[in-house]
């Protein structure tokens, strides 16, 4: 008990959420009101692996004073006025995770559990949470700048195909109103707007900022082209939005102006992107310079609490604590360049890092931290082993906008080198009150094994495997491995055969545990039941399979809704219907009794009868039952059963 209440008193070492933290610092925030508010669709976690968290953090490092409103009542105003009117502005975010892919599964059922919710309770945040939190805060008071920020809103940006609703939608920055959008990792941009807010300016008079999107009128063009020209870019046009909602061009208009939006996603060679809306222009900036080295050390070093707020205490706390409560971040952006992951659009890919030295310092705070047992769980970032640039070509002009560093094959140019991760997990792992040091974060095989020569491999079962390593091949034929920007099956069992190898060197049995996607853009019936013949040739049923699920930012996203690949203009076999998804996944898991119905229907549906019976090279049995007895039917896939909220859009 002794403990609980000193948690509870503890409530001053966070960021106020509430008029009374105000009071008990001694602010008056009706003569000095914050300076900033930012409203979350998150519950309040003090750690640099939660966004909320960290731009608070930095705002309060720089000098501003700044509250956090995290999973208001969305049903009316009375919540966002809970801090006061903030002087320079309110900072809007949906969260760590998008509010749609929080509340809803790929088959459009509400989701019960939301990890980044008190107690894990879904249902706390609205759809279109950055919608409504805007649409709220404009009621509650009128004339104040808002700056949308965080997931949703970075891979919502600029107009996109939206699978909830199953149609286009405008960029978010038009939608919610907000008078500036920052993408990406915000914290340099952040800061940038602070001070300009700060010196009288307004959020929608700032338009050169890094990183940022914003609207203005679409005669206001000579003006965006003469900025864009002062720094040495040109200004691309995409596609209006007449032309993406059209019915009959718009797919063709959409894979088009997708294409651009991937090749200008690099600080350093990026263009000033435009999308016409009528009489309105969306004016996207390029990227800001990634942070790195003693910068992206500072983020991390700010003095984080490392858990939930007190206020949820009762509730049992907040889950998504649990994954990184003993964790370390090392690097950001990634070069994988995997089709169905927005990371290279949100982050970049110029991969960025910490020092050894940052990470060994928080390594040891973490060592004292309450419930730390001498694991630390995980070391990593987007992918674990990036840590560094591809290649130095691209610190100079920026990273290749028509090429990939890794797919279809390595780059000649690729700069392969795992030293300087080992020698911070070498480091880790010496450190007192360390027994083991994890990696969990996702290992990319293909850029290991290209390390020839590296103890990389062998290090990594001998030290840090906790019996089981998670990879991802994601599938096994080459169409639609190349469709998901993957390295081809023998490269897979390449690095198979090299963990099974350093095992037996150190003497144990460890197990890779690869993950699968299912009902991918480009995968077919064939497909998927080539996998499953892989599986019951090679033994084993996946235990992680995952079906595709659409969502903003993604290449795959743009495959599934245009049925185009963008980058080639080829066509692109998409699995849509509920009835072939539910196939292809039970095809996976061909040896789960549950599925033996599917798996008959998809081999008959793909005339594959052979694969029926009870020989060796058979999936599944025949059907037991008498003929004539009808087969169970999947659906449609039905749309979500939205939360009713009167800013719907």
């Amino acid at each position: 008990m002794d403990d609980i209440e000193q948690y509870r008193a503890d409530r001053l070492s966070f960021l106020p959420t509430a008029w009374s933290d105000l009071v008990e610092r001694g602010w008056d925030a009706r003569e000095q009101p914050l300076d900033f508010v930012i409203v979350s669709g998150d519950a309040y976690v003090d750690h640099p692996s939660f966004a909320a968290a960290v731009i608070g953090r930095v705002l309060e490092a720089a000098g501003y004073r700044v509250g956090i409103i995290a999973q208001p009542d969305w049903r009316s105003p009375d919540e966002f006025r809970r801090l006061g009117r903030p002087r320079l502005g309110f900072l809007v975010s949906a969260g760590n995770v998008d509010s749609m892919v929080a509340n809803y599964t790929v088959s459009g059922k509400p989701r019960r559990h939301d990890a980044y919710s008190p107690g894990g309770t879904g249902g706390r945040r609205p759809d279109r949470a950055t919608l409504v939190y805007c649409t709220r805060i404009r009621e509650a008071f009128k004339n104040v700048d808002i700056v949308i920020g965080g997931i949703e809103a970075s891979l919502r940006r600029l107009a996109h195909y939206d699978y909830w609703s199953d149609r286009m939608r405008r960029s978010i920055v038009l939608d919610s109103k907000a008078d500036l959008l920052v993408y990406g990792m915000g914290e340099t941009p952040i800061l940038e707007i602070a001070a300009a807010l700060a010196e009288g300016r307004r959020a929608a008079e700032l338009t050169t900022v890094a990183g940022t999107v914003r609207r203005c009128r679409a005669d206001d063009l000579p003006a965006v082209e003469a900025a864009a020209a002062e720094l040495g870019r040109a200004v691309v046009e995409l596609p209006d939005w007449d032309s993406l909602a059209d019915a009959n061009g718009g797919k063709r208009a959409y894979a088009g102006s997708f294409r651009q939006q991937h090749r200008n996603t690099d600080s350093i060679n990026g263009d000033v992107l435009v999308e016409r809306y009528g009489p309105a222009l969306v004016v996207h900036n390029p990227a800001a310079t990634p942070r790195g080295g003693a910068e992206l050390d500072a983020v991390y070093e700010l003095p984080y609490t490392r858990t939930f707020h007190p206020d949820y205490i009762d509730s049992g706390g907040v889950p998504a604590i649990e994954e990184v409560r003993f964790s370390l971040v090392s690097s950001r952006g990634c070069f994988g360049g995997c089709s169905f992951c927005a990371l290279s659009f949100h982050q970049g890919r110029c991969v960025t890092a910490r020092s050894g030295a940052s990470l060994e310092s928080e390594a040891r705070a973490l060592t004292e931290l309450p419930g730390f047992k001498g694991y630390i769980h995980d070391v990593g970032g987007p992918t674990a082993n990036f840590r560094r640039p591809s290649c130095t070509q691209q610190l100079a002009n920026g990273v290749c906008k028509d090429k990939q560093c890794l797919h279809p094959k390595a780059c000649g140019n690729l700069e392969v080198d795992h030293s300087d991760y080992l020698d911070v997990l070498r480091r880790l792992r010496g450190l007192p009150g360390v027994k083991k040091v994890f990696v969990r974060s996702g290992v990319r095989y293909d850029y290991a094994l290209l390390d020839s020569g590296s103890p990389f491999i062998r290090e990594l079962t001998e030290h840090h495997v906790s019996g089981r390593l998670k990879v991802a091949p994601e599938h096994i034929s080459p169409h639609a491995l190349a469709a998901m920007g993957k390295p081809g099956v023998e490269v897979y069992e390449r690095f198979e055969r090299e963990f099974r190898r350093a095992n037996e060197q150190i003497g144990e049995k460890q197990f890779l545990v690869p993950y699968f996607i299912s009902s991918h853009p480009g995968t077919t019936l064939s497909d998927a039941i080539a996998l499953a013949e892989y599986f019951r040739d090679h033994g084993g049923t996946p235990e992680q399979v995952q079906d595709f699920y659409p969502t903003p930012g993604t290449l795959a996203t743009c495959m599934y809704y245009t049925e185009t690949d963008p980058r080639t203009g080829a066509r692109v076999t998409v699995p849509k219907s509920a009835r072939e998804k539910a196939m292809q996944r039970a095809l996976l898991q061909f040896r789960d009794p549950k599925n033996r119905a599917l798996v008959r229907e998809a081999l008959v549906t793909a005339g594959r009868t052979d694969l029926i019976g009870t020989g060796p090279k058979c999936l599944v049995g025949p059907d037991p039952r008498p003929r004539g007895r009808p087969q169970p039917v999947v659906g449609k896939r039905r749309p979500p059963t939205r939360r009713r909220s009167s800013t719907h859009r």
